[in-house]
């Protein structure tokens, strides 16, 4: 421990390190008082030495020299903010190796190299924490590993992804098709100048990774986590979509089951989704992000915020550093593993295949407007068992030569929906691809 209080290394002084150090500086005094001992950021490491940054460092040394804060001894905590898989993975394993607790925002990292990292940390007996990496200043990790802990979790639900949530609620509110609204997004701060990682899904799967191996004591498996992004979405899915009484989220949506010869499944899937207008998940609008959490015994649960962002993510790295340096304090460390389940107890559990989900789809599909074309849809749907709730012909736009149609079909397996589609696209009337969107009633 240093010589007063607790010592943490920052590494990375981006954006949401000038946070963290702006929360541990301005409120040292409230920090210290609910600790009963102060937490100091003695050390900071980032190639960038001459960005002024809006913070009064002196006093805490400011160097390009990340070996040598992670063997300071007056660094009890090291948070890792650089971002990225290998440089980060390095970083976090030569800290463990040096004894030093590590707390990170990075979910990219641990759902690739987490079973590594935490593996390693239970062998130097140190504390990874990491609440910052999913949904920003949400506490929703501490909520199930903790608040939830003697529940049993049925779902988790949740809107992961600030600026894919922004993107479709601006497309909801003004007609606008995506790529208009998504260089909104950038040019308001919300959207990367490469936004692949968000607009894919990807972001989202990352999160739902540590989600769901927490939520249901599983092994880490980001890369078996189907994932669809947003580009396809149309403005005519949106009025669709309202007029049948829905919004369109993109979801992060993980439920655990057993099946009936006794083997434990998770359904875990990223992509965009129908859910009632009335739904709490549905109101969750701009960049904010929710997660709703059911567990058998507490019931449905609801968390709220700012999923990213300077300070709220600061909020929660500074809440994790309090964690730790109240076990530093009292001379042990782990009290709760980071996934909740130690990593022994964790179970390897299959992930059902998306084409046995049961559900009601939307459908949209692009046919030239001809006699006999609904008829055909609606016989390649029948020969594969897939009931149509509704079927209606939209319109079509001046000069276009095909129509938008729409179905909404009745519950059926996946896998005969996208049979049934991969013959409605191979027929020569229509022009597009096919395009589904699942619905989830029940959150």
């Amino acid at each position: 421990m240093a010589s007063e209080g607790v010592g943490v290394g920052l590494v990375g002084f981006g954006t949401i390190g000038a946070g963290v150090a702006k929360v541990l500086i301005q409120n040292a005094d409230v920090i210290e008082a609910r600790l009963g001992f102060p937490l100091r950021l003695t050390r900071i490491a980032d190639l960038d030495l001459d960005t002024d940054r809006g913070i009064d460092v002196s006093g805490i040394r400011f160097d390009a020299d990340g070996q040598g804060l992670l063997a300071d001894p007056e660094v009890d905590i090291v948070i890792e903010l650089v971002g990225g898989y290998d440089f980060a993975r390095k970083l976090c394993l030569d800290a463990i190796g040096n004894g030093k607790h590590v707390v990170t925002a990075n979910k990219a990292l641990l759902a690739v190299h987490g079973d590594e990292i935490f593996a390693a940390a239970r062998d130097a007996k140190v504390d990874v924490a990491f609440e910052a990496a999913v949904a920003g200043g949400i506490p929703v990790l501490r909520a199930i590993r903790e608040g939830l802990a003697a529940n049993r979790i049925v779902s988790v639900y949740g809107i992961l992804n600030g600026t894919t949530n922004f993107v479709l609620t601006e497309m909801e509110r003004t007609g606008a098709d995506f790529e208009v609204v998504l260089k909104q997004a950038q040019e308001l701060g919300y959207a990367e100048a490469d936004p692949t990682f968000d607009v894919e899904g990807v972001d989202a799967a990352h999160k739902l990774a540590l989600l769901t191996s927490m939520a249901f004591g599983s092994t880490l498996d980001f890369k078996s986590i189907p994932t669809e992004g947003i580009r396809g979405l149309l403005p005519l899915d949106f009025e669709a979509a309202d007029e049948a009484g829905y919004r369109i989220k993109l979801l992060g949506i993980a439920k655990g089951r057993t099946e009936a010869n006794g083997e434990e499944v998770i359904e875990s899937r990223v992509h965009p989704t129908l859910i009632p207008k009335d739904s709490l998940l549905a109101n969750v609008g701009g960049a904010m992000n929710a997660v709703a959490v059911r567990g058998d015994a507490v019931g449905p649960t609801l968390y709220y915020g700012a999923g990213a962002g300077e300070m709220p993510t600061a909020s929660a790295v500074v809440g994790d550093l309090m964690e730790i340096a109240r076990e530093i304090h009292r001379g042990s460390s782990r009290r709760v593993a980071p996934l909740g389940t130690p990593e022994a107890s964790l179970k390897t559990k299959a992930l059902r295949n998306l084409g046995d989900l049961v559900s009601r789809y939307y459908v949209r599909i692009e046919a030239v407007d001809r006699p006999g074309v609904l008829a055909r849809i609606a016989g390649a749907l029948g020969e594969h068992g897939v009931g149509i709730e509704s079927i209606t012909q939209r319109a079509a736009e001046t000069g276009e030569a095909s129509v938008p149609v729409i179905l909404w079909t009745h519950e059926v397996k996946e896998s005969a929906v996208r049979d049934a589609l991969a013959d409605i696209d191979a027929l020569v009337d229509v022009t597009e691809r096919s395009s589904l969107i699942r619905i989830e009633e029940d959150l």
